[in-house]
């Protein structure tokens, strides 16, 4: 829950870069540098003009189609399966040791080998949630209604609401509990109410697939019954909630209250009772994130029988727990949200799965081991280097903006220069040593690493916030941003090959990495992130002129994404994907002007008969390249932030002014776009 405050890059992310003179190459360095931009990647066959995704990119989405275990396969998945083969060496190597109890080495070890120990699993059958589900059996009051929900919530099964601790939107430095609406099992709550054929049609699908987990559960007789109860109660908590783009707006989600304004807006739910039993003895700050849905949650306490919902907790028990039980349920499971949501074929290997599992719960005690195995110290110095840059490139963008006035454009880059910059890993790990792992459950173990970080986040609430802290592990492949603590993040796995290669040029690593360091800065002033000061409170420190020019161009962007198709009929949501779509088009311009700051950018020398300039572009496009099946790509138009690929080449770029030179884009290309139409924001 913390994370949905943080602006990420999808799977993506950003590396160190280094300046390079070109008389010293050794002709290692050269073939480096011509790999870095591939033709044989390319399809020089279509014109750069008409679509530049493809032009780029072509040769490479011929030859890498999507492999069977996966639904899009692109330059991020490639490091990220690299980093998982390195992930699985470190805990074949720690395993082979004789750890001792306690330390984290013990729990790493014990947690994987448990969740590779199928024989167990499969002997164990659905022995381990059967005292959830006697405990639903034994609700008979509202009040143990209540206190049965407070008690999945700490072990992780999360029905009706999600609680968390999260920064004080409006005073950063200090945490505060939130309620956010939850309780659906689809990924989105258009899912249960659009009338679309794709909808219609996974909500049949849905209904059986619950119907067929109760079924393997025992409740054969009942099971078409009960799936039918799941999905009503789970469409009237969808009915009440935001839809994705209403949460996109940090001021209609940011409703602080006290508990007793918490008891009148939700009068059915003991939260007395709920707080107690989650261990929240003393609080008296909740942002009830949306209103609508706590205020709608207690009608359907009051309107809802007792024993349906107890047929709804046993759902979110079972498929909550599907994927550490026997293995008809996880492959059950897996028919639905892999096959049916997103066209998967098959499963990724076991030790694929449960590795992710024990990263999941045992992130900063297997990144400590990662780091030192695998993180060059002179990264990070480079990183650091890059992002400030970076960061001299965007302050001399904002001060030459032609819509922002004088003291906006003051407070903006004040805002810039706070910037937090973490780079590679924690400067303090978090400490695992309350938490007991053994090697006989692996479900006991997901469910103690629950509790332990749910109860650490408990710890949390009503104290200053914890500057030190990261939002990701060192060996996420990934980068992010956050508004409430004005810090850009780059964890060590994503500081390394394909998108940095150490000794290419810089047009190489300033057009691809540069960019996406340039991504990040530009969260801090995209549709949302706009909205935070320097500090990371939620304040608008905009007058309303600029508001409303920002406004103009950003609204320039959404009808160019609103206007890109995809799958020949399906068009990209502009106003869904506009804080990404802003902050690529920000990260373009502002690593394109730190470029041009180099020697290499005042050149005209070629490699792999391309210029410094279009390379810049050329790696750029890189980035986006992927193969993806139409049932992923058509659930991620409904629900990601993030455009596709091809539309992250085809139009940012366009905007851009130095494309039209560098590619020879004439006005008779179909990606052409007239000068007074193109976006300018940063």
């Amino acid at each position: 829950m913390r994370r949905i405050l943080l602006r990420t890059l999808a799977i993506s992310g950003v590396i160190a870069i280094t300046s390079c003179s070109q008389s010293t190459k050794t002709e290692e360095t050269k073939m480096e540098q011509n790999l870095a931009i591939d033709k044989s990647d390319m399809d020089l066959s279509v014109k750069s003009g008409d679509n530049f995704y493809q032009y780029s990119n072509g040769g490479w989405i011929k030859n890498n189609p999507v492999p069977s275990d996966k639904t899009q396969y692109g330059s991020f998945t490639v490091l990220y399966d690299n980093n998982q083969d390195k992930l699985k060496n470190l805990i074949t190597e720690v395993s082979k040791k004789e750890n001792e109890k306690g330390t984290n080495a013990q729990k790493i070890a014990d947690f994987y080998n448990s969740g590779m120990d199928t024989a167990k699993i499969e002997a164990n059958g659905i022995e381990p949630i059967k005292p959830y589900l006697r405990a639903i059996d034994n609700i008979l009051t509202t009040d143990d209604l209540i206190k049965q929900v407070a008690e999945m919530h700490k072990e992780g099964f999360n029905p009706m609401f999600y609680f968390s601790d999260v920064q004080d939107e409006k005073n950063s430095s200090n945490v505060i509990a939130i309620l956010y609406q939850g309780g659906i099992s689809l990924p989105d709550r258009d899912y249960y109410l659009s009338e679309d054929e794709m909808s219609q049609n996974i909500r049949t699908k849905y209904v059986k697939f619950v119907a067929n987990m109760f079924s393997l559960t025992g409740n054969t007789e009942n099971a078409k019954e009960y799936a039918d109860v799941v999905f009503n109660i789970e469409k009237k908590l969808a009915e009440n909630s935001f839809t994705r783009l209403e949460l996109r707006n940090p001021f209609e989600n940011y409703n602080k209250i006290n508990l007793d304004s918490l008891k009148e807006l939700s009068p059915n739910v003991n939260w007395d009772l709920y707080f107690t039993t989650i261990g929240l003895t003393a609080t008296n700050e909740i942002n009830t994130a949306q209103k609508k849905f706590i205020s709608g949650l207690s009608n359907l306490i009051n309107n809802i029988s007792i024993d349906d919902w107890k047929i709804y907790l046993k759902w979110k028990v079972i498929n909550g727990a599907a994927s550490y039980l026997t293995s008809d349920l996880e492959k059950e499971s897996f028919a639905f949200y892999g096959g049916v949501l997103s066209g998967q074929k098959e499963q990724r290997p076991r030790w694929k799965r449960v590795l992710g599992t024990t990263d999941g719960a045992l992130g900063e005690a297997l990144g400590q081991l990662y780091v030192e195995k695998y993180f060059p110290a002179a990264a990070k110095e480079r990183m650091i280097e890059l992002v400030n840059n970076l960061k001299t490139a965007f302050e001399g963008r904002i001060k030459n903006v032609d819509w922002m006035t004088d003291t906006t454009k003051q407070k903006a880059i004040e805002k810039l220069n706070a910037i937090t910059v973490k780079v590679g890993y924690p400067d303090k790990w978090k400490d695992y040593s309350k938490l007991e792992i053994t090697p006989d459950s692996y479900f006991g173990n997901v469910i103690a690493t629950r509790k332990f970080n749910f109860e650490d986040g408990i710890s949390k609430i009503g104290k200053p916030y914890d500057k030190a802290q990261w939002g990701m592990s060192p060996q996420t492949v990934n980068a992010y941003y956050s508004p409430n603590s004005n810090e850009i993040v780059f964890p060590a796995a994503i500081l390394q090959p394909p998108f940095f290669y150490m000794d290419a040029d810089d047009a190489v690593n300033y057009g691809g990495i540069g960019v996406v360091i340039g991504h990040e800065m530009t969260h801090g002033f995209d549709d949302q992130g706009r909205n935070y000061d320097k500090d990371g409170n939620l304040n608008n420190w905009w007058t309303d002129a600029d508001s409303k020019a920002f406004d103009e161009r950003k609204q320039v962007v959404i009808n160019q994404f609103n206007n890109y198709t995809e799958l020949d009929s399906l068009h990209v949501d502009g106003e869904l994907t506009i804080g990404e779509n802003l902050a690529d088009l920000g990260g373009l311009n502002i690593a394109w002007d730190a470029f041009m700051t180099t020697e290499q950018a005042k050149t005209t020398d070629t490699i792999a008969g391309f210029t410094p300039k279009q390379r810049f572009i050329l790696a750029y496009a890189k980035l986006w390249r992927q193969n993806i099946l139409n049932e992923e790509l058509m659930r991620r138009l409904k629900e990601d932030v993030h455009s596709p690929g091809d539309a992250r080449v085809n139009v940012p770029l366009f905007n851009l002014d130095q494309m039209y030179d560098n590619f020879k884009i004439s006005e008779n290309d179909k990606l052409y776009r007239k000068k007074e139409d193109r976006a300018k924001v940063w």
